[in-house]
């Protein structure tokens, strides 16, 4: 009986040692840190083995006007305006040379803004360049996060204009025939980057650091003024900081700022706040700001950004905005008709924290501890 008790004993403990062992061998190894963030040293010596463009010399020297992977009048016959094409698809050959470009994440999209977006900017002789990104990943930030600097090989990608705003992408068809308006909205555009080929592409260079990031100071007439399509598209996708303004409670009807409503969001599209409802056609909503001398423009929000129901600010907060200047004319078809306008451009914030309004000492949404204040959100009750 002793016996049979030490081999019940002993059976245990081969059982408990395999055990060990095998959730031993299941076990990861730990994250090298030298694989996953180069050094400024070793990014020199990739770039080495081809060549590296700056943001403006990438666009000026692949994204051709009528672009060069189908037929203009393939593509959805919303794009052409005049003798401008808003939208483009210029693909880039592979190269034995490999061609890189490099920049820092200037987007965050845990608040809901930026969907499957990022922006990135490089400074280049003092002056900021910026892109955007387009990559069929949710919740990319976490792997892209604010203030990384990446490095991207290009060829064999594309660079296209989607609305006029140009981007690192790939060829995508849309045949989505219950679209609004499906009929001009048919035909190839530039399309998101799978992840897996993104992430093959693309290295971090050091790690996240927030304080690199450029923020360029701009008055509303910096660039409202803008309208030619072509000069647009190298303002498009900067960060910006937009001083001493104030929201007014209005939104754009038709590019006149007009009242908001104190209807539901849920079923009110002029709702005062951010980006009420739009029947999930999803368009951005623009909310109008002012500065001191009457000039206009607009923040742009998805109505799937977290604080897409967060009321407006009350026109006396008074402050600065920060965020990504965008560029959206995306009907051509409309061109001599509508011709682009200052409510064309906006700002697309991050996250409310880019607000920083102040009526007197009191700041708007949070108190002087960085407390959040409730009640700013829309409430039924």
């Amino acid at each position: 009986m002793k016996t049979m008790k030490f081999i019940i004993h002993h059976s245990k403990f081969i059982i408990a040692t395999a055990l060990v062992a095998l959730c031993a061998a299941c076990t990861p190894p730990a994250l090298d840190e030298s694989k996953l963030f180069l050094t400024d040293a070793q990014a020199e010596e990739v770039i080495a083995q081809g060549k590296c463009l700056t943001i403006e010399e990438f666009k000026a020297t692949y994204m051709t006007e009528e672009g060069n992977y189908c037929m203009p009048d393939q593509y959805r016959q919303r794009s052409k305006a005049g003798n401008y094409y808003l939208f483009s698809i210029d693909t880039i050959p592979v190269s034995d040379t490999p061609i890189y470009i490099r920049g820092r994440v200037t987007t965050d999209d845990y608040a809901g803004n930026f969907y499957k977006t990022l922006c990135i900017q490089q400074m280049v002789e003092g002056k900021q360049q910026a892109l955007r990104l387009s990559v069929d990943a949710g919740s990319i930030g976490g792997m892209y996060q604010l203030g990384q600097e990446i490095l991207i090989r290009v060829d064999g990608l594309a660079i296209g204009r989607y609305a006029n705003q140009p981007q690192l992408c790939l060829p995508s068809y849309n045949n989505n025939i219950y679209a609004n308006k499906a009929e001009e909205k048919i035909g190839w555009a530039a399309g998101r980057i799978p992840f897996a080929i993104f992430k093959a592409r693309t290295q971090c260079i050091g790690m996240p650091d927030q304080s690199k990031l450029y923020y360029e100071t701009l008055e509303i007439t910096d660039y409202n003024h803008i309208l030619g399509l072509e000069e647009a598209r190298s303002w498009d996708a900067k960060l910006v900081r937009i001083k001493n303004v104030h929201f007014t409670g209005q939104y754009y009807n038709n590019g006149t700022p007009a009242k908001c409503s104190t209807g539901d969001p849920e079923t009110d599209q002029n709702a005062n706040v951010f980006a009420p409802t739009t029947n999930n056609l999803n368009f951005p909503q623009a909310r109008v700001f002012y500065d001191s001398n009457n000039n206009h423009s607009a923040v742009s929000t998805s109505e799937y950004a977290k604080y897409a129901h967060f009321y407006l600010p009350a026109d006396n907060y008074w402050g600065d905005i920060v965020g990504i200047l965008g560029f959206y004319y995306d009907n051509g078809l409309k061109y001599s008709q509508y011709p682009p306008a200052s409510d064309d451009w906006s700002i697309s914030i991050r996250s409310v924290d880019d607000l920083s309004l102040f009526d007197g000492d009191e700041h708007w949404l949070y108190d002087a501890n960085g407390n959040y204040k409730p009640g700013y959100e829309y409430s039924k009750n």
